[in-house]
């Protein structure tokens, strides 16, 4: 796949997720993205917001995700927020950097995750 179209679809993924959590969409971060192929592994320079994306060796980067990329396939077809989290919970998506960003991020999921889910029992 060439790095414009992974590039695309990458910025896809990243609107995605910014429409279903709005409290993350101005959260200013560096983080780069490692996907893991067969015998292959690609490394991407995330600025939010933005996005801005290279294929470069983010040595700016605050947090670090690693994921095969079959499974950002995966999450780019169905990639609501609980896919993302379940994703992490199993350890097919891995993140490192500070734990304060982490937690927070994770927070605010959660928290979000609850408002989708008050809505829906409303609505009913």
């Amino acid at each position: 796949m060439a790095t414009a179209d992974t590039k695309a679809q990458i910025g896809t993924a990243i609107a995605a997720f910014q429409r279903e959590v709005p409290a993350l969409a101005r959260l200013k971060l560096v983080f780069e993205l490692e996907l893991r192929g067969r015998g292959d592994i690609q490394l991407f320079r995330v600025e939010v917001p933005g996005p801005r994306i290279t294929r470069d060796i983010a040595s700016d980067a605050k947090v670090r995700l690693s994921l095969p990329r079959t499974e950002f396939n995966e999450l780019l077809k169905d990639g609501s927020i609980r896919h993302w989290r379940e994703a992490f919970a199993s350890g097919h998506v891995k993140a490192t950097g500070p734990s304060e960003i982490l937690k927070l991020i994770q927070s605010v999921v959660l928290k979000q995750e609850e408002r989708t889910r008050s809505r829906k029992l409303r609505v009913r």
